[in-house]
Formats: C-alpha cells, structure tokens, sequence
C-alpha cells in the first residue's frame, strides 16, 4: 500500500489528507482508486505526454475488463506503476460490483485531454467531467457501501448516486477556477466558449483578461456561483453518510469551500499561484469536523 499512498500524496494535498480520516479499509481502497486516478491523470497532463503509455493503459484495461465479466482477470503483469494501478481498479470493479463502464468514462475524458479537446457548450464540458470526475463520486459510493444504491447499476439512478455525481462535479469546477493558469500553459480550457463569449473573453490567459479586468471577475464570480449550486446539491447527500466515514468527506468539502472563498476574494490570485490548503489547515478542519461530528 506505501506505492499507493506515495502516489497520492504526491497528487492531491485535500484529498490525501481529508482521506486519512476514513477507516482503515476504507481509507485503503481509497489509496488504490486515487493511485490509478492520479496516474493516468498525470500521463496526459505532463509537458511531453506519452501517448503510446497511455494507449497500453487502455488497451490493458479493456482486456482486463473482459476478463472480469468471464470471472477471471490476471492483472498486474509485472511490478511496473502502470500495472499495479491496473490491478488496484480491477480489484475495485470487482469487489464492489461497480460499472467496468465508469474506468471507460474516465479514460475518455484523458483521451479529450490528449485530444485537446474545445467545448463549446455547458454539456461538452459536462460530458469531460463525468468522466474526470463524476465516476469518480460513484466508485467512493460503492466504496463506502452506502445505502439507497439500487439491486444494481443498471437500476434508475438513485439520489446517492446523482448526489454523488454532483459533489464530484463542483470539486472539478473548482479545480478549473484554481488551474486557468495551468491550464493554459497546457494548451486548455474546459470553461465553454458560450461562457466565455457571455463575458467577451476571447482568451483565459493572463495578458488578455487583464484587458478587461471587470469582465473577468465577473466571469469568475458566476462560476463560483455554479460550484456552490452544485455543492450544495451534492451535500445533501452527506445523509447516506456513516459518522465515522463522514469526517474525511465533511473536510475536504470544507476545503474546496476554502479555495473558493480565496479565488472569489481575489479572482487574479490563479495566475500568482495554485491556491491550495496547508496539510495544517486540512488538519485543523478535520479536528473541527471530529468534534462536531
């Protein structure tokens, strides 16, 4: 598990942290959905992306995944990073019973990434964030074995799924507000251009928005106000919940809100720097959330 843990940590600061607050076994296949997660991510958002990596991912994943409808898989191959993440998720797929489908939905929201993909409209880029993030909501629903999830998953979508998929989705629309810069370094933008358009921003990088310094915040403000429509819907799922479960959840929540308080504060703060929480400041919440819990 010190692989895992190390690709985690290496990965995500709130999310790390926040997840050592889940129990053991919990917090263990939490290590292993992030590992696979963050190292797929990590392909196709390096400088020099390695598109033949990414395909063997693929191409591996799809083998594996017929093997888990025949009962059988023979994952991790060899002891490369590549095919212990492969492992880690088949395990998960497996155990838990969750839809090969969600890893397909991931890899194709990475394929968008290497594609340079343009969204154009609100539901292209809901499309990327189902897969880059949503799926990633159900797989810790299947994980925490929370209730109210249907005989299957081909049942109609129950409420802890959509609510699932949502805090999903408004943890990834704060992470485009964080990452314009980066972003754009990268040659990307997930904001559509029918949002952009409505603000007259040609372009999200730093020169051409300090042109129109009024419009940009105004830009900014309105996609806070969407992250907490989303938040706030996604939240009442908390009531599937356990207590003990509920303290790494509630924080990094309580993190994400964090992020987009100092963004909203100081829109112009995402070109200075990458606006994330202290491990102290993750930890403090965390203590707050035990003793209300």
């Amino acid at each position: 598990m010190s692989k895992e843990k190390d690709i985690f940590k290496k990965g995500s600061t709130t999310y790390y942290w926040s997840s050592k607050f889940f129990s053991k076994h919990v917090r263990d296949d939490v290590f292993k959905l992030y590992s696979f997660v963050r190292v797929v991510d990590d392909i196709v958002d390096s400088e020099e992306q390695d598109v033949d990596r990414f395909n063997n991912i693929v191409r591996r994943w799809n083998t594996l995944k017929s093997e888990i409808k025949n009962g059988k898989f023979n994952a991790k191959l060899d002891d490369s990073v590549d095919e212990q993440v492969l492992s880690n998720i088949v395990q998960l797929v497996h155990r838990y019973k969750c839809d090969p489908e969600w890893v397909d939905a991931f890899l194709a929201s990475m394929q968008m990434d290497l594609d340079d993909r343009e969204y154009k409209t609100l539901d292209d880029t809901l499309e990327y964030i189902y897969g880059s993030a949503e799926v990633i909501g159900l797989f810790m629903v299947k994980i925490m074995r929370l209730p109210g999830q249907g005989s299957s998953h081909k049942d109609p979508e129950p409420d802890v799924f959509r609510y699932a998929r949502l805090q999903g989705r408004a943890m990834q629309w704060i992470n485009f507000c964080r990452d314009i810069a980066e972003d754009i370094e990268l040659g990307r933008c997930y904001f559509p251009k029918s949002t952009l358009d409505k603000f007259n921003i040609k372009s999200l990088d730093q020169k051409s928005v300090q042109k129109n310094p009024e419009q940009f915040k105004l830009f900014i403000i309105e996609q806070l106000e969407l992250y907490k429509e989303w938040q706030a819907e996604g939240y009442k799922g908390f009531k599937y919940i356990p207590k003990r479960q509920k303290v790494a959840l509630k924080t990094a929540v309580d993190m994400y809100n964090w992020t987009a308080e100092e963004i909203k504060k100081d829109p112009f703060i995402v070109f200075e720097k990458k606006v994330k929480p202290t491990k102290r400041r993750v930890l403090d919440a965390a203590a707050r959330n035990i003793v209300n819990a």
